[in-house]
């Protein structure tokens, strides 16, 4: 007796689309996140690009010139009280905020990262006593503590940015800190340390890349933030010290002109509001792309 064996239609697997694919297309439904890096990507081709483009570099001095209004004449958003180029100053301004808030976000994340990984992933006492300094360091207002750290040192680029990264890395500590705790017991973690794997190559390799949202996130809050404490400090007259401009010391040098020549504030204080809200908005759609409670909608 023979029996004909009947195998049943394998149904096709259902084509998924891949996480990171997803991911962006949920980004690319956020308008603000959209209109954010558009606006970023803007200011950075700007400030790094259009300096080369403009017949006035930012030095220029042109005394006949001085005070000219925006769209009044050969100098496209008018001049300084020294008849500098206002576009021209814009752009280099933009080009030390900018690269101050990158510079310090990139040196606040791995301070940041280092110190809340290896509190998440050791815990007890050693946790204990680093997010207990953590806790001490973040009562403290940043902007004063900020100042107080910039009255010691000489102004200049290199420490303000050093400055600013040592008080913007206790937020993502105890982010990343968060993030390893829970991850900790989960069962790739576990796998990795039955197999003998070092604790660098487990903190490092298994558990940080499985909290890369968060921190994604927590970066570009912490570039606006950056951006924002530069301004305050210029402004204040503890950071870029002029002739090198930046859009803190450019509001700064613009108090005594508010009613005269009010652009020279305005100016500035527009292009510091456009970098903040953008990257606010960018780490809005960067969290909601981001969040794995999202992919079913």
């Amino acid at each position: 007796m023979s029996s004909t064996a009947h195998t049943l239609p394998i149904a096709p697997a259902a084509e998924t689309l891949p996480p990171r694919n997803t991911a962006w297309r949920r980004f690319r439904r956020h308008r603000l996140a959209m209109l954010g890096a558009s606006i970023i990507l803007v200011l950075v081709l700007g400030s790094y690009l259009g300096p080369y483009l403009l017949p006035y570099d930012d030095t220029y001095i042109d005394i006949m010139q001085r005070f000219a209004p925006p769209f009044a004449g050969a100098h496209v958003l008018g001049t300084d009280e020294l008849g500098r180029d206002m576009l021209a100053r814009l752009m280099m301004g933009g080009r030390i905020s900018l690269a101050v808030g990158f510079a310090a976000m990139v040196i606040s994340m791995v301070i940041g990262i280092s110190v809340g990984a290896i509190a998440g992933y050791y815990g007890g006492l050693v946790g204990a006593a680093l997010m207990r300094f953590v806790d001490a360091v973040l009562c403290f207002p940043s902007i004063f503590l900020l100042l107080a750290l910039a009255a010691l040192v000489d102004p200049g680029v290199g420490s303000i940015t050093l400055l600013i990264a040592a008080t913007a890395w206790m937020d993502v500590a105890r982010i990343v800190e968060g993030q390893i705790r829970s991850l900790r017991e989960r069962d790739f973690a576990v796998a990795a340390e039955a197999l003998g794997a070092s604790d660098r190559y487990i903190v490092f390799r298994e558990l940080v890349p499985n909290a890369i949202a968060p921190i994604v996130v927590a970066a570009t809050l912490n570039v606006a933030k950056a951006i924002l404490l530069e301004s305050y400090v210029s402004f204040l007259g503890y950071g870029i010290q002029p002739p090198v401009p930046s859009w803190g010391n450019m509001l700064n040098n613009a108090q005594i002109y508010l009613t005269s020549a009010p652009w020279l504030a305005i100016l500035p204080g527009l292009l510091i509001t456009l970098a903040v809200t953008s990257f606010n908005f960018l780490g809005d759609g960067l969290r909601d792309a981001l969040d794995p409670r999202m992919e079913a909608a």
